[in-house]
């Protein structure tokens, strides 16, 4: 039994040494690929805080389109709106957040020695 069976958990999964090798170089350079990663993450988060804003501004408006239809439950439905636009100011905060996190990043990539090709 010169080679021994290598047991595959579901959870546990191992990786060939060289996949491993080249995961650990990729994170310790400082090129281009770690800003156009960190970038991507950035616009996926910034466009996750401006879906979340739509939303909360939808639900604001039902909620409030609730409390002029059903006079009884009005009070009820005032302050889920008021929750709602609440959530809503929060997450578009959160996308403005992002952006301008994103912008940063393109500023320490050109600050790193990226230069770019325009003429003008």
């Amino acid at each position: 039994m010169a080679e021994e069976k290598k047991h595959h958990h579901p959870f546990h999964h191992d990786k060939d040494e060289e996949k491993l090798v080249e995961e650990v170089q990729s994170d310790t350079t400082y090129g281009t690929e770690k800003y156009a990663k960190e970038k991507k993450e950035r616009q996926h988060k910034e466009h996750l805080g401006e879906m979340a804003a739509a939303g909360a501004g939808g639900f604001a408006l039902y909620e409030k389109h609730g409390a002029k239809k059903d006079p009884e439950r009005a009070h009820k439905h005032k302050i889920e709106e008021e929750i709602a636009a609440g959530v809503g100011v929060g997450a578009g905060g959160y996308a403005f957040h992002e952006h301008h996190e994103k912008k940063e990043a393109k500023k320490e990539e050109k600050a790193e020695g990226k230069k770019n090709h325009h003429l003008f």
